[in-house]
């Protein structure tokens, strides 16, 4: 019999000794403000410059505008004042006051609050003893003030370092407290504030909190009946199926209804805080409107029919919640309170009773949401022929070879192990870059980071899709391969990028394309734009160089300040398209200096209105929009 050749084993590498000294002098105990400092994602999520609405400059704002909203949460004070002129935040609110000996511990100790205490803050948000405290850090400069029973006491801080602690004096002040901040902009860098952002942060503490007034910068924010106001905000009336339903019980509060557009819209929140990545409440929610359908209509409908064009907001209030990471987005708590029922029968069972009894208290309305889901379920028949050969045109295109340089990253993965936070961050940070061309997709392929930067590349102009149905997405070729490569088929449950960046020239024909992307997100998939997912890059305009410097330049006035500071005639470079900057230029415009412009729907903007404007007919108040701007900018010409 032969003999078997042994197979011989690769060595495995052996570890290289390190040079460097393991000493007592290598343990390192960090204080509370330089740990904060040193790793300010573990408190606040990413740092970031202002452009996405969960940068860091406003969890900063959210940290402190949580206490205020807390006290009146307790009966105490029912106004809130926010000020931001420039980049210094001030908030004052009208609850009880810091007690007064506490007020230096209380913004400087971690761990140190009264919301350990369940009687004092029973529903809270804040319960680790760390959001004030990561305010005071961060900032360049700090200040708390506290104002109770007829006394003040006051105290300054620098990078939360105490500068200043102030004596008790006198005050004819009403009780409550106020706080002053400037956020460290060696932390934030080149950062600004988008008022859209804080506008619609304020007017979610109002419906969460019906009777609190809010002033921001003057303007009032107040809100009489809670969920349903948030509902009419965010739809139009005409575009609803039926008048939208609002239930209110113990501990919890829903509103929602049906419209026509695509998607699931559902707006969660817990104990007061907009938890934008869901969590145990928000899947409850869904699993239990689909089965108290199912029961009442006596039919078994498909989820996806059912929660199709919902529109939907619920809140509940949990004792202690548990969140999955400190910036609190994402309810893990599976229980309402110790003991109690879990949050899936909880807010199950309020569906099974609350909402069955209305839908049999108004048939209209439950004929209409029923004409609603029957129409879902026969447009969803219809393309499901269309959609499965739209997958294999997606195969066999071979998308991720000539269409998608993907990213190792993806946001919809489920990271493990000691590296978690980590992978995380990065996932936060996944972005798709779509272009126009192979000479711009080429130069930000070459420039990217592989790990969270992926580029996917358009052929010419994408189709006007306005007044189109969905079976368009599948038949026109772009738009598959894009909606493949940003894998939201099915909703964006599996969105594979965070941001999803439209990188176009800053031309005519850039533009142009820029509104029909935005045109086919809006129409087909308006959670990317609701959900903060899409924005536009900015990219220069003009270089202008001398020996000793390069400044890049964004607008005419950014060129006129270059050309003033460099003096003796520079260079002077206008870059007509992407595809003119090299990849070593490209590599700072999509790193760290990168700029972004968030494609924002404002409070009460609706898609179809907005879409019917700017791409529909070309009507008579869109000829004159043009009109007037163009006679704005012939102006500055001249």
């Amino acid at each position: 019999m032969a003999k078997t050749a042994e197979k011989k084993q690769p060595k495995m590498p052996q570890p290289v000794p390190s040079t460097s000294a393991y000493t007592e002098d290598s343990i390192r105990s960090l204080d509370w403000k330089e740990h904060i400092r040193l790793r300010p994602g573990m408190y606040i999520g990413k740092l970031g410059d202002g452009s996405a609405p969960d940068d860091g400059i406003y969890v900063l704002i959210k940290e402190v505008m949580d206490n205020c909203i807390d006290e009146h949460t307790m009966g105490f004070g029912k106004q809130v004042e926010l000020t931001i002129e420039e980049k210094t935040v001030t908030v004052r609110d009208y609850g009880r006051g810091i007690p007064l000996g506490k007020v230096v511990d209380v913004v400087s100790k971690i761990n140190t609050g009264a919301k350990y205490d369940s009687q004092a803050f029973q529903k809270s948000v804040g319960l680790n003893g760390v959001g004030t405290k990561a305010v005071n850090a961060l900032s360049q400069y700090f200040k708390v003030e506290s104002f109770r029973e007829g006394k003040t006491k006051k105290a300054e801080f620098e990078r939360g370092v105490l500068l200043k602690d102030h004596k008790e004096t006198a005050t004819t002040e009403t009780n409550g407290t106020l706080v002053t901040f400037i956020p460290d902009e060696t932390v934030f860098r080149n950062f600004h504030y988008i008022h859209e952002y804080l506008d619609n942060q304020l007017w979610n503490y109002c419906y969460l909190n019906a009777g609190l007034a809010i002033y921001f910068n003057g303007k009032k924010y107040v809100s009489k009946n809670g969920l349903l106001d948030l509902l009419q905000r965010k739809t139009n009336e005409d575009e609803l199926r039926y008048p939208i339903i609002h239930l209110k019980g113990d501990d919890i509060e829903l509103a929602l209804t049906h419209n026509n557009d695509y998607g699931e819209d559902i707006f969660s929140f817990v104990n007061g805080q907009f938890t934008t990545q869901g969590g145990t409440h928000q899947q409850a929610f869904r699993e239990g409107f689909v089965k108290t359908i199912r029961d009442f209509y006596k039919k078994d409908y498909d989820s996806a029919d059912v929660r199709q064009s919902i529109v939907a907001a619920v809140s509940v209030r949990v004792q202690e919640p548990v969140f999955e990471s400190q910036t609190k987005t994402k309810l893990g708590s599976q229980y309402v309170y110790e003991g109690g029922p879990s949050m899936k029968n909880f807010i199950s069972d309020f569906l099974s009773k609350e909402l069955d009894n209305f839908l049999h208290r108004n048939p209209v309305t439950a004929e209409a949401l029923k004409k609603r889901i029957e129409q879902n379920e026969k447009e969803r028949k219809e393309l499901s022929g269309i959609r499965k050969l739209a997958n294999e045109r997606a195969k066999k295109a071979n998308l991720h070879n000539k269409k998608l340089r993907d990213c190792r990253y993806h946001y919809n993965d489920e990271p493990t192990g000691k590296e978690k936070d980590a992978i995380l961050e990065k996932q936060h940070q996944t972005t798709i870059f779509i272009t126009e061309g192979d000479s711009a997709s080429g130069s930000i392929t070459k420039a990217r980071r592989v790990e969270t930067q992926a580029v996917f590349s358009l052929r010419g102009k994408p189709l006007n899709c306005f007044g189109l149905t969905k079976k368009v997405v599948y038949e026109n070729e772009e738009f598959n391969l894009l909606q493949h490569a940003l894998n939201i088929e099915d909703g964006l449950d599996n969105l594979r990028y965070n941001n999803i960046v439209i990188a176009t020239d800053a031309d005519v024909d850039g533009m142009h394309i820029r509104l029909l992307l935005m045109t086919f997100f809006l129409q087909f998939f308006p959670d990317l734009v609701k959900q903060n997912h899409v924005y536009i890059l900015e990219t220069p305009l003009f270089r202008v160089r001398n020996k000793q410097e390069t400044i890049y330049c964004y607008d005419e006035g950014e060129k006129q300040a270059a050309v003033k500071k460099l003096g003796s005639k520079p260079e002077i470079t206008r870059f007509k398209g992407l595809g003119e900057i090299s990849p070593n230029e490209f590599e700072r415009f999509i790193g760290e200096q990168m700029r972004l412009q968030p494609v924002i729907l404002e409070q009460g903007e609706h898609i179809q209105q907005l879409l019917e404007y700017y791409m529909g007919k070309n009507t008579q108040e869109r000829q004159e929009f043009i009109i007037n701007n163009l006679k704005i900018e012939l102006d500055l010409v001249e």
